[in-house]
């Protein structure tokens, strides 16, 4: 980075800052433990000499934050895959469940959304379909920060909430589906290739966006939906008033679908756990259970994790809960 000219490629310079961003995030936590580690020594040495109430609490305190560094730097290296440590794009699906479901996939939406504020991260918007009534069909947002993906790949799956509907005028209880699938924000140097030019390979169809009226988004053909024909991955972008930036954004999310299924063939237990293919319903593999009438409660059934606190979840604040024990999880079991 001290290099003449370093900053002359504003892409490449981004992209080496970011590596050292995130290597000093994994460097900088050890340093600091090991430090941490030296000083609760000499605080024992102090304590031999001196058995106050005084050193006692010093000592005591010093080994509470010690532990809570060390879990800190354990729960990084959980996240020890490569793409780990990138961006994600996050999609949410309405399944079974009629307005209920669309609606639930709003609020699954808005969870990951607040999560991702308090995280400090970044977030784009890069398609929506909103519901017919209420709620949306599906969406996709971009959620950059670092280690984005590492936290995220723990909620990929069905997703089901069960609540006394607020569009059933008979106070009816309900149950809903959405799915949620996460993809690391890949670049080039991967080494997936795909011929966007092949009209046999990729088909790409443009359509008006479907934002609010009056707006140029939604006056020319601009929203971008990529179809990979060997695989039948579709991906599109409507964000952009530009169609050329709607269709750069897909092909970079193609490209990153098409990573995450070779990384899913070369780990048959990777692709098993991921779910992609499976019903959005009764018969799919349900990972989360939110629970708000009669009883309230969130419940992971991967992990066993419990909440009984199921808005505090909702809004993003105990997501974190969940992610953390179901990165525990998945390293031991």
């Amino acid at each position: 980075m001290a290099g003449a000219g370093f900053w002359d490629d504003q892409e490449t310079a981004q992209k080496i800052t970011g590596e050292l961003r995130i290597l000093n995030g994994t460097v900088k936590p050890l340093s600091s433990l090991c430090k941490s580690g030296d000083d609760l020594e000499v605080l024992i040495e102090f304590a031999e000499e001196d058995d106050s109430d005084e050193t006692e609490n010093e000592i005591r305190q010093h080994i509470e934050q010690l532990d809570q560094q060390l879990e800190e730097v354990e729960l990084k290296a959980m996240m020890g895959e490569p793409e780990d440590a990138c961006n994600a794009y996050l999609q949410v699906q309405a399944g079974e469940g009629g307005t209920d479901a669309a609606d639930w996939a709003e609020m699954l939406l808005r969870m990951y959304a607040r999560w991702a504020e308090l995280k400090g991260f970044k977030i784009e918007e890069l398609d929506l379909s909103p519901g017919e009534e209420a709620g949306i069909r599906n969406a996709t947002i971009a959620i950059r920060g670092d280690y984005a993906y590492g936290y995220l790949k723990s909620e990929i799956g069905n997703h089901r909430l069960i609540r006394i509907s607020p569009f059933d005028s008979a106070g009816r209880r309900q149950t809903s589906f959405a799915a949620v699938d996460v993809t690391p924000e890949v670049d080039e140097t991967i080494g997936i290739e795909v011929d966007f030019t092949d009209d046999k390979i990729v088909r790409e169809d443009t359509y008006r966006s479907s934002g609010a009226g009056g707006q140029h988004v939604n006056k020319t053909d601009s929203a971008v939906r990529l179809t990979h024909l060997p695989t039948g991955e579709v991906v599109q972008c409507q964000n952009e008033r530009s169609q050329h930036k709607n269709r750069a954004q897909a092909r970079k999310m193609l490209i990153a679908r098409l990573y995450q299924i070779e990384k899913s063939k070369r780990d048959a237990e990777q692709a098993a756990k991921r779910g992609a293919k499976s019903r959005i319903g009764f018969g799919g593999e349900t990972i989360r259970h939110y629970v708000l009438h009669p009883d309230r409660y969130v419940k992971d059934s991967r992990t066993g994790e419990k909440s009984g606190n199921p808005d505090a979840v909702l809004n993003g604040e105990k997501l974190d809960q969940f992610i953390e024990a179901w990165l525990r999880w998945s390293i031991g079991r």
